[in-house]
């Protein structure tokens, strides 16, 4: 693959306005990167816990970025204004959400292309479901992969590590 990223930072993407936004304004910061639905079993839980974690360690140096996705179940049927609508209605999230993208297959988007090479290459296989988590180091590179069913406070540990 050609022009590979070296890091996360050297990747761009849209945001749900459809503008380019270099994710290189967040380095040095630990990143939480999850594809997130509005209508799955678990969206309610996990945007709560992600709202904790974003206000206990925001100050710290964490940033959330969501990824709408409705590759799986199509549980994230709505435009970006929709989602926007709900994420900060509904759970007053405050973290970035992003353009709806694919995580998995030829169209994935490039930052979970990048997501999944990982490393080492440890993190190859595709995304299971909504709501799977990379924990990314201050480095740009990923350093945990996290199933759709862990919860978000169960990595607080490992995000601390981090941003201390």
């Amino acid at each position: 693959m050609a022009n590979q990223p070296e890091s996360i930072y050297d990747v761009t993407v849209k945001d749900a306005n459809g503008k380019n936004v270099d994710l290189g304004i967040y380095k040095g910061k630990v990143l939480l990167v999850v594809n997130v639905a509005s209508k799955c079993g678990l969206t309610s839980s996990n945007y709560t816990e992600l709202n904790q974690l974003y206000a206990k360690y925001k100050d710290k140096g964490l940033e959330i970025l969501a990824f709408p996705c409705n590759q799986f179940g199509d549980e994230e049927p709505g435009n970006n204004e929709q989602i926007l609508e709900f994420v900060c209605t509904r759970f007053k999230s405050e973290f970035p959400v992003f353009d709806k993208i694919e995580v998995n297959g030829e169209n994935a988007a490039p930052v979970y292309k990048f997501l999944k090479s990982g490393k080492r290459g440890i993190f190859r296989d595709d995304i299971q479901w909504n709501f799977a988590k990379f924990l990314v180091g201050k480095d740009g590179q990923p350093v945990g992969r996290y199933y759709p069913t862990t919860s978000p406070l169960t990595i607080e540990r490992e995000v601390q590590k981090l941003v201390e």
